[in-house]
């Protein structure tokens, strides 16, 4: 109790001596630790993007991995894995493994969308984070709130990989501007 006393006096003693020191004479913020974050806009989505969107979200509500299937095979360049699986094949194998690829795709539509220009066409790519580049993913130079976003979509070792100068490491999908949709990878190589 004599302790506390004392600890309590000195830095009363010590703000004390603050008096008329630049300390209490800083202007007050006007924002406060109360106050929300601003929040982020999200970009507006082309009626293509949205609808493609629509479609991929529909059947994964069902649980249709064929209906995932015809879409993916409408665009012959659609990433699902980076072996040689067929789309179809490598999802069925991906949920007998416990990954379900209509649940994390529904996942990711609810994470918020970002924008990344590939030879001159907008893709549509979420989490945002993955629309990234390389340089500007790694956690010191993100905001507290990406950092921390990171962190609970790709854990440790996926922020190890981004120190290590690697893309986004985690599970990710993107719809071209046209309506395409371009990958939709579970695993944490690059789709670039």
């Amino acid at each position: 109790m004599r302790l506390s006393f004392l600890l309590l006096a000195g830095l009363i003693g010590l703000s004390g001596c603050m008096r008329g020191s630049e300390a209490e004479t800083r202007p007050v913020p006007e924002k406060t630790l109360t106050q929300a974050p601003q929040e982020a806009t999200e970009p507006l989505l082309p009626d293509a993007v949205e609808d493609t969107k629509a479609q991929l979200i529909r059947h994964a509500k069902a649980g249709s991995l064929n209906g995932l299937t015809r879409i993916a095979q409408k665009n012959e360049l659609f990433v699902s894995n980076f072996g040689d699986e067929a789309h179809r094949t490598y999802w069925d194998l991906m949920r007998r493994i416990g990954v379900d690829p209509n649940l994390k795709l529904r996942g990711l539509f609810d994470e918020p969308v970002g924008i990344r220009v590939i030879d001159g066409e907008r893709w549509y790519v979420w989490p945002d984070l993955a629309a990234r580049d390389p340089a500007d993913l790694i956690p010191e130079k993100l905001t507290f709130q990406d950092r921390k976003h990171l962190l609970e979509l790709v854990g440790e070792e996926g922020i190890e990989k981004v120190r290590a100068g690697g893309g986004y490491p985690g599970m990710r999908t993107a719809i071209a501007e046209d309506g395409r949709w371009v990958y939709f990878v579970l695993d944490d190589e690059a789709e670039d």
